[in-house]
């Protein structure tokens, strides 16, 4: 007999609602929203090798990276699907470089948005795993519609966060500070589905460290050494994908690094729609993530797009980044 015990991402979502009863309902419906962008996204990237959907535009974005088509489209999909709800009061995104405001004709509401459309993206003409990322912050300013000091705040102060992974499946995995959880897209009912329930990271974790050893000539002495020492009992695993490589981390255990070096002395991944919200589901996870020196979650932001060097998974491997980095007076 087939297993008719099905937990949808709805159903989950209303049950942990119902936790509170002071919820208003709002942030139930922004993580509907977001699935729903997200089946529509999944649904592009599944069939983007055989429509006019891959490679550049003519456009950069706020970092001066070339604009993937696939990147504009799934950014367009998240602003349309959240901008006229009523449930935010702004939104920032990877590819504007000022906060979107929400339009003067639609309500706003009690929730800040940050979000990577398209991690990864450039990727996508070889058909590596992409993914989304999101956070979700509480609005702190007293203007009626919101701003940028909505979206500045640390990653201690998020309500939830998570991301979507578009690979062999696709794969939605969330945290509002009750665990982390993962459904799975089921195609056939057009569903987000419970697979992962209560995710942990292992412990002891699998023997994994994951960096672009490509950059080592530019690395700090720490940053070397630390890598040296993993090198003993460690196989390096690296897809150049962040979604990809944390979600494995995720899943097996192990150790994702990004740091800085002498070419990104401040890192390259950004803090408030890549590092923070992955820290939060790390932390969830029982694992952590530090810029190196400090827990990211901790991090006042200062600036929208601000940079930050990351290490995070299981967390006795974050310490030992920290033992040997903590002599770094710089990349």
């Amino acid at each position: 007999m087939p297993d008719t015990h099905i937990v949808t991402l709805s159903r989950h979502v209303v049950e942990q609602e119902r936790l509170y009863p002071q919820a208003t309902g709002q942030f139930t419906n922004i993580l509907f929203d977001l699935a729903l962008a997200a089946k529509v996204i999944a649904r592009e990237v599944n069939k983007a090798g055989i429509v006019d959907i891959l490679g550049r535009t003519d456009t950069v974005n706020v970092h001066g990276e070339s604009v993937q088509k696939l990147d504009e489209y799934a950014d367009l999909v998240i602003l349309n699907a959240m901008d006229h709800t009523g449930n935010l009061c702004c939104l920032g995104s990877e590819e504007h470089e000022e906060v979107i405001p929400i339009p003067a004709r639609f309500p706003t509401g009690e929730y800040a948005l940050l979000y990577d459309p398209l991690d990864g993206s450039s990727n996508i003409d070889v058909n590596v795993s992409i993914g989304t990322i999101f956070s979700i912050h509480r609005k702190v300013s007293s203007g009626p519609r919101g701003g940028l000091e909505d979206c500045l705040q640390p990653g201690r102060k998020q309500v939830a966060a998570g991301y979507v992974v578009y690979g062999s499946s696709t794969m939605l995995v969330y945290t509002s500070g009750a665990g982390v959880h993962g459904f799975t897209l089921d195609p056939s009912i057009g569903e987000f589905v419970l697979s992962h329930e209560s995710i942990t990271l292992p412990d002891p974790p699998k023997p994994i460290y994951s960096v672009n050893e490509g950059y080592a000539p530019y690395w700090s002495e720490g940053q070397k050494a630390l890598v040296a020492e993993l090198k003993g009992d460690h196989t390096g695993r690296y897809i150049g994908s962040l979604v990809a490589d944390f979600h494995r981390t995720l899943l097996r255990g192990g150790l994702f690094m990004y740091p800085a070096d002498q070419r990104q002395p401040e890192g390259k991944l950004r803090l408030l729609y890549e590092a923070a919200p992955l820290a939060f589901i790390a932390e969830q996870a029982g694992g952590r993530a530090s810029t190196g020196q400090i827990d990211i979650m901790d991090v006042q932001p200062t600036s929208l797009h601000q940079r930050t060097p990351l290490y995070m998974g299981s967390s006795r491997l974050v310490d030992v980044a920290e033992r040997h980095l903590a002599g770094d007076s710089g990349a």
